[in-house]
Formats: structure tokens, sequence, C-alpha cells
């Protein structure tokens, strides 16, 4: 045995072996040796080429250099971080400096059974985020006065243009086409609006919020409390836009609504805001929950999902996603908006904030933080100093003759102030906010900026004459009298031992890869790497907001220009946007930037969007949203686009002709040939091509979007680049263009990205949409370096490949690619077993849960099929044990169809089972083993689903969203 060299033992690449599992031990030669003889190939490279196409397939070309080490990598991410300066921040509009309570960020944020899990689409095994979930619901519906909350929406701004977009298909007499904006509305919140709009062709009005109704409207947006802090009562405005039939929506602030009156008394039809005051970091921008509520009437047009509650097979009480559950599949172009992704994860942290103080603890918080800017406001006036605001709850607007001065004092103690010119916010005002971190120090501090040395006050004095005068600032019509957080669930877990356990409790309850692997296709359940994670909670990147002057923030530049560079040479477009915070944001503002380009040479009338029957359900929900008219064009029976009909119809509509939103590999799970003469069509007949990348974990390092012939592609940073699916968000979804589209992708109007694009509108709320888990894909790439990443790619090749390989004996493989080769993932054909035993995908599905599996994706995209995809992640050893139970499925089914078990009482058509199901009274004709131990390697680790079989249909008719009593919770 040869002596290892220093290179050899130094294990520079030894990142790339952890995370291409083999048998749970790192990359290994010998099981790649074995996978690779299972399905007849030689070598990684000779599967790569009988994969690819050759036209396509590219040698090695990443140039970004060798994998890091975990620690190397860490320790230069951490001196890029120190980069950054972390400044008190008082600057307000919508971000808040806050305290995540420690047994929430060790046990939630950095905890891998929260944040691996999946969308709550299999929801027998998702009971516990699922009733985090319902709390956050239930929060909204109390503090905003509405009576139907969403689980979350991306951003505030993104929900202010889903409000918008609502509006206008919920009050369809109104044959209006214009938006009404209060001008004290945040600024980002407009930049969004005005976007979304001009996208449909509406029309925006800016003007004071009591003017809205003198305009013909079919909707307003209200900011309450105001930009510069005021608290204005909105009850007459809005009782005047409903006699025109027209809605109001209320952007807000849940630390604000624990003292001021819920807008839902005002009348308003929508309520809208951001849940990051609820104990989760500004992170430059994000990511952040946005909540959205309304009334009742309004359900069906509600964006987002619902956790609603139903019952399962046993009667029991059981949560589940309700109504627009999948949408964008169902109803494509006609669905309410693209929201697939949302922010489950920060929506859970803040429930979990309101949970732990309860509504004692939270109105102590409000009560300090108003008190505090009661003082300073009582200090300043006493000294002669303007507020240009004469309510508030945690903002004062400042008039200074000395700005200046103020300015320079505030930068020497390293305090931001809000500086309503350098913002572009139209005045040489000075804005203050304060917040759940805000001490007497902090607002003596403040004096001293404000004022100067001796000034001669001090904040318990004034705190004595606050009190004795008693607080006008919030009027007394405004003032919050109902109560909130009543439910058990908010007042009976303040301790931190009773929180510990309360989360735990939840998180048993799911099933996340820190269990097992997670199958679904399409979605690309890979590894989330600790070391990849720890950054995001460094204060260096949390605490930053996002509107920080330019001189703080160059660690947080230095990091997007170098991701940005990464992405550029994996994917070969010229620049990057990083704006768009989820895929389906990446595909409205890649389709907007092909909208503008059009529109710049004059041809704004291409508005034809051609999709194959096969895509995506959020491409054409997408494509509605910048107003182009879908097209569908059909797949043939391997399941490629038919390129016959997608010529008749390039032909047909070529005047017309947008562009082609195209996935690759195809959602059949193939590399089809022929993809460059599909994007050469488009261009011939003057249209651009989209890419989706929902499959580029496929491309990576062994081809190029922009070398195969598109245009524009967004790139899943949660799926390829290892930003963990956290439940159903966060996520990122940044696009890539080519040069001529480049002056077209969003910017920012209160923080301008110094490009091409400048002076274009936002599409999200911050200008790199939910900047702080950037720093997961940055590590993830340095991590593996160009030839780890073209090697996991290869690696995914192969995983897939050998799943089918093994589950072909059992299961049809619906399609394949050349040499008979599927992609980074395969469509299992489960529509004949339906037809012959009755047995569904669901059953199917609902039995994995008993063998410790999350189920496949469902029914997508061909309806009776499971599409599944192991990732380079997953060892041979879970491989084999994730196809050893499906063979045990397809026997149990064997059983059926051959009489053996009954064909109506059996364990697919009961599955799942529960342990109370399995330990009570028994008089099912097959064994209480078979039922939960259907293969002994379960063992010691079964993972038991804490509900049975959920009803669907009884949900819907019988619509819950809010927490059922406390009763209903216990085991």
């Amino acid at each position: 045995m040869s002596t290892p060299s220093l290179r050899q033992l130094e294990q520079r690449d030894n990142f790339v072996s952890r995370h291409i599992a083999s048998d749970g031990a790192g990359y290994d030669l010998r099981e790649e040796a074995d996978m690779l003889a299972a399905v007849g190939a030689d070598s990684l490279e000779s599967l790569t080429s009988e994969i690819v196409p050759a036209d396509i397939l590219r040698d090695a070309f990443l140039s970004f250099g060798e994998a890091t080490p975990e620690a190397e990598a860490l320790a230069r991410l951490k001196s890029v971080a120190a980069q950054n300066k972390v400044f008190k921040s008082y600057i307000g509009l919508g971000y808040h400096d806050v305290i995540m309570p420690p047994v929430i960020l060790r046990n939630v944020l950095e905890n891998p059974g929260w944040y691996t899990a999946y969308t709550p689409y299999q929801p027998e095994i998702a009971q516990g985020r699922l009733e985090a979930l319902l709390n956050f619901q239930q929060m909204i519906i109390d503090f905003t006065g509405m009576e139907l909350a969403n689980a979350s929406l991306l951003d505030e701004g993104t929900a202010a243009a889903e409000a918008m977009a609502m509006a206008k298909r919920s009050v369809r007499k109104n044959k209006s086409n214009t938006f009404y904006v209060d001008e004290l509305c945040l600024p980002q919140t407009i930049d969004v609006v005005r976007t979304r709009a001009e996208a449909f062709g509406w029309d925006i009005i800016v003007g004071p919020a009591e003017k809205a109704a003198d305009h013909d409207v079919f909707g307003a947006l209200f900011q309450y409390p105001g930009r510069q802090g005021e608290i204005t009562d909105f009850t007459d405005v809005i009782s005047a836009l409903h006699e025109k039939n027209a809605l109001a929506a209320v952007a807000s602030d849940l630390m604000a609504l624990i003292k001021i009156k819920a807008p839902g008394e005002m009348g308003a039809d929508i309520v809208l805001g951001n849940a990051q005051h609820f104990g989760v970091p500004m992170g430059f921008g994000g990511p952040h929950a946005a909540f959205f509520a309304t009334r009742d009437a309004y359900k069906r047009s509600i964006p987002g999902r619902i956790i609603g509650v139903s019952i399962d097979a046993q009667g029991n009480q059981a949560l589940r996603m309700a109504l627009q559950t999948r949408e964008q599949h169902i109803r494509r172009e006609k669905a309410n908006s693209n929201i697939c992704t949302a922010q489950v994860l920060l929506a859970n942290l803040s429930s979990f904030y309101a949970v732990y103080h309860g509504p004692t603890g939270l109105k102590t918080i409000a009560n300090r933080i108003h008190r505090l800017t009661d003082i300073l406001a009582a200090g300043l006036k006493s000294k002669n100093v303007e507020l240009l605001n004469t309510t508030w709850f945690d903002t004062l607007t400042i008039k200074v003759g000395n700005r200046e001065d103020v300015l320079k004092r505030a930068a020497d103690r390293e305090v931001n102030l809000r500086d309503d010119k350098a913002l572009g916010l139209g005045n040489d005002t000075l804005g203050v906010t304060l917040g759940e971190k805000t001490t007497a120090s902090d607002v003596a501090e403040l004096f001293d900026i404000f004022l100067g040395a001796d000034h001669g006050l001090d904040v318990y004095d004034l705190d004595e004459v606050v009190v004795k005068a008693g607080s006008d600032s919030v009027p007394a019509g405004l003032q919050r009298l109902t109560a909130f957080l009543e439910h058990p669930t908010f007042n009976k877990y303040h301790t931190e031992h009773e929180m510990l356990r309360y989360m735990k409790r939840l998180e048993s309850k799911d099933l996340a890869m820190n269990h097992s692997m997670i199958t679904l296709g399409s979605c690309t359940m890979k590894l989330n790497a600790t070391t990849e994670m720890i950054p995001v909670t460094w204060p260096e990147f949390s605490n930053i907001h996002p509107f920080a002057p330019k001189d703080q923030t160059p660690g947080y530049e230095q990091l997007v220009s170098e991701l940005d560079g990464y992405l550029r040479d994996i994917t070969g477009f010229d620049a990057i946007c990083m704006q768009p915070n989820s895929g389906a944001q990446g595909e409205y503002a890649g389709l907007l930037a092909i909208k503008k380009y059009h529109e710049s040479r004059g041809e704004g009338h291409r508005n034809v969007c051609l999709i194959p029957r096969s895509a995506h359900g959020t491409n054409p929900a997408s494509a509605q949203m910048a107003s182009m008219r879908v097209v569908v064009t059909e797949c043939d029976e391997q399941g490629n686009v038919d390129f016959d009909d997608l010529k008749k119809k390039a032909e047909e509509l070529s005047d017309q002709l947008s562009c082609l939103m195209l996935t690759y590999p195809s959602t059949h799970g193939v590399y089809e040939k022929g993809v460059k003469e599909i994007c050469d069509l488009i261009h011939q007949h003057g249209g651009q091509v989209y890419m989706d990348g929902a499959n580029l974990n496929a491309q990576v390092g062994v081809t190029q979007p922009a070398f195969i012939g598109a245009d524009v592609s967004h790139m899943n940073l949660h799926k390829t680049f290892a930003i963990p699916h956290g439940g159903g968000g966060p996520g990122m979804g940044p696009i890539g263009v080519a040069a001529h589209l480049a002056p077209f992708v969003a910017n920012h109007s209160v923080r301008p990205i110094d490009d091409a694009s400048k002076g274009n509108g936002a599409v999200s709320a911050a200008p790199y949409g939910s900047t702080s888990i950037l720093t997961i894909s940055w590590m993830y790439i340095t991590l593996m370096g160009g030839k780890g990443l073209r090697t996991a790619t290869q690696n995914a090749l192969l995983k897939a490949n050998y799943l089918a390989k093994r589950l072909s004996a059992h299961y049809p493989i619906l399609y394949s690619g050349q040499n008979g080769r599927v992609a980074h993932e395969c469509i299992v054909d489960l529509r004949p077993i339906k037809a012959e035993t009755g047995i569904t995908e669901v059953d199917i599905a609902k039995r994995l849960m008993d063998y410790g599996f999350h189920a496949p994706t469902m029914s997508f995209p061909v309806a009776g099929t499971f599409m599944i995809e192991p990732t380079e992640s997953e060892s041979k050893a879970e491989i084999d044990r994730f196809a050893d139970a499906m063979i045990a499925i397809k026997a149990e089914i064997d059983a059926v169809q051959n009489g053996v078990l009954d064909a109506e009482n059996n364990p697919l058509k009961n599955a799942p089972h529960t342990a109370a199901v399995v330990t009570g009274e028994w008089e099912r004709p097959y064994s209480r083993e078979l039922a939960a131990f259907p293969v002994k390697e379960l063992g010691a680790h079964k993972f038991w689903p804490t509900v049975g079989r959920i009803d669907d249909v009884y949900g819907d008719r019988n619509l819950i969203c809010s927490c059922p009593a406390i009763e209903n919770y216990e085991d």
C-alpha cells in the first residue's frame, strides 16, 4: 500500500465526498463502480455522454477553482462578513432590529428537523409545521381583525402587489384600471406595486390617503402606521371606496397592532404586512414572512397557501393545506397568483415568537417601544425640535436645522437614522424608528445625537413626566380595545422548558431529511450542509438593514458580486439579477425583462408565450402576470416537445411571438434531443427563450442554459444550490440573462443597484431579495469547486438511473431519453396498477409513510405517476432502502391483485397506520406487523405518522383556517 502524499492528507476536497454521499461515509469510488455496473456504464464520463446530447454536452469548463475545506471556507466568508459595519439601526421603513429568543434560534432556525422539510403536500407526516402555520394564521387573524389569513407570502411589497391583483379580480363590476396608493406607503412597496401594475397595464395614482375615493379606482392601498409614523383612521375613506365598489387594502405592522385599532375594524378588505418584527432578523432584506388577511367572502381569491382543519380516517382532527394547494397545476394561467414557495420557516419563527411571549409579553414589548418613543418625542419637543407627525407608535419624523451635524454625530456613534434625502424620499427630514432592542440608554444617546452635549435631559425623569401627563400619541379612537391571542396555545408555553418541549413535540410529528431521503422530483431535496447554514445567523449578515448606507455593507456587496460571478460561470449568461426571492418570482422577473426588451424595439405587440403542456404550473401563471397570452404546445408520445406542433404555432404566431418557456431537462425527466433547434426556431421568429431552472441540477458543470440557446433562466437556489426548503420556503430565484436583456431586469428605487438596469422597478421589497441566505449558496459553490459541482451533477444522473434500473423490474418507467437513459429524475407510471387493482398513486404515497418515507412528486407532470429524484447527496444504501420499500409495496399490490389481500381493506387503502390504530382494537384482515413494520429494518427507527389518512373533501366543505379548541390537540 503506497504512502499518501501531503496533498492527499490535506483532504481539500473532503466536503465533496461528504456531499456526494455513499453509505454515509463520504464519496466512495467502489460504490460508484457498483452503481455504474448496475446501469451498464463504464465511468461517470461515459454515462454522462450517453445521457446528455452531444451537441450540448461540454467538457469540464467551470473556472472558479478547486474545492475548499469547510473550515477554510467559513474563515474566508467570515473575513467577508467582517467588512460589514453593524450599526444600530433606527431606519425603520418596515425593517426592525429584533431579538430572536435563543430557544427558537437554536431549536427551529438552526434545526434541520425544521429547515430540511418540504412543503406539506403530504400532511399526515407534516402535522407539526402545519400546526405552527395554523398558529401563524390565527395570530394574523387576531391582530388584523380579519376573518381569514394565509400561511405567508414572500415579502410586504409582493403582498401589496397581490392585494392589488386580488382587488381587481374581486370587483368585476368595477371597470376601472386604476389603483390608488397612499403616498405614505413604504417606498419599496410602491416600487413593487408600480412594477406589477405596469405589467398588467393598470394605472397607479400616488397621493394623500384621504383623496383615494375622489378617483375612479378599483382599489386602494394605505399604510398604517404611515411611513413617517403617523396613525390615521381610514374608516371614512374605506367606506367611500366601498360605495364605489372598490376594495381597500391596509399595510400594517404586527407590533404596532398590539397598541392600535385593527384595520378590520375600519372596514379594510385586505390587511397585509411583514411579520419580521416578530423575532426575525433583518438579514439585509430577508427572508421574512409577509402576512395577508382578508374577509371570508374572498377566500377563493386569496393568493398563496392556506392551512385548514379537517379530520382523518379515524375522525380525529388533522391539519392540511386547503383550497389552493396545487392551484397553479390545476388552473395554470387562471390561477390567483404564481406563488408556489412562500416563507414557511419564517412564518413559523414569527408564530413561535408570539407563542413564547404570549399576549402579556407582547404587550410589554410594545408598551416599552411606545413609551420610549413618547419619551424621545417629549425630550425633543422640550428643546423646540420640530416633529412632523403628531401621532405615533414607534416612529418619529424630525425636522432639524443642523442636519449634517446630526448625521455626523450619529455616524460617529455607529447609529443609522432614516435619512429621507439620501433615501430619495423627497425632503431633508430625519426619521427614528425604535424597536425591541431599544433601551433607555439608547434614547439618551439619541438625545446626544440630535441635541449635542449638555442637553440636560434624563430619560427616567422624562418618563415620570410622560406618565403623569398621559400619552395621546395614539389617538383615543385608534387605541386597540379588542383582545388578541386568547387561544390556549398562546398562553401556556412561556417558560423555556415548556416552549422547548412544545416545539420538540411539533418537530417530532414531521418527516424531514434528518430522518430519511425525500425523493420529490423537480424539487432537488439535496443535502443542506450544516457548514453552509452557519453564516446565516452571524450578526454581520443578520443584523443589517437593507437600506443601510453602502459604505457599511462592502461585505454584502462582495458576497453578491462573487456569487454573481459563480452563477454567470455556471449558466453562461452575461448578467445576473439577484432580486427575485422565489423561483416563481424569477419566472415573473425574466418574463418582464423579455416584455420590456420587445417594447424597447417597438415590438410591444409581441405577447404570445408558448408553453409545452408538460410545464410546471407556475409557468403559465407567471406569463399571465406579465400580460402574456399563453399558447400551449403539445408533447409527443415519448414526452418530448412536439417539434412539429411547436414549429406550426411559432410560424402561425410569428409576428406576435414573445417567448417560449422551456424546462430543461424536461419535466418528464429526460434530456430532449434537438433543444438547440428548438431555441433556434424561436429566435428565427423574433422570440426569446426562457429556460425554467427547475432542473438546473442536471446541467451544472456539464452544459449551460446560455450554451443551449436560452436568453434568460432562473436559478432555484433552494434546489440546485443547497438553500433548504424550510417546509415551504424560503427560496431564491435569481435570473441570468443574455447581454441584450441586462438593461431590462429589476432594480430598486430606494437602494439602486449600479448596473445597466438602473432606473427599472423592483419585483421584490429588498434590492437583493432574501439576501442573508445567499451565504448558503456561496458556501455550497465555494466548498464544492468547479470539479466538485460537475461530479455532483454526474452523480445525480448516475443515482437517478440506478434507481430507475432497480424500479423498472417492478414498475414501468414512463419516459427515457437517448440510449434508454433518464436524466436526474424518472417518472414511474402507476396508472396500470390503478386500472388492474384499484390501488391508486395516493394509496402508494400514503403507504410509503409506513415505510418511513415521504412520497415522490405525485401526479405531476403526468396524472397517476410518481416523479422521483434521488439527488447526488443520497447514498447507495439509502437509495436501496427506498427502492426496497417501493418493491415491497409492489408485492403488496400483487397480493391485492391475487386476492391474498382484500381489495378494499388492505394496508395500502388504510395507510398510513398510526400508533393509536396499531395498538388499538384490531379487526383488519392483515397483521399489525404488516401494517406498521412491513420491513424489519424499521425497528427502533420507525417514524409514526400522528394522524391517519386525511379527508380532503371534508376539509374543503368545512373550511376552518384558525386554531380549533385546545382539546382537539390532546393525544
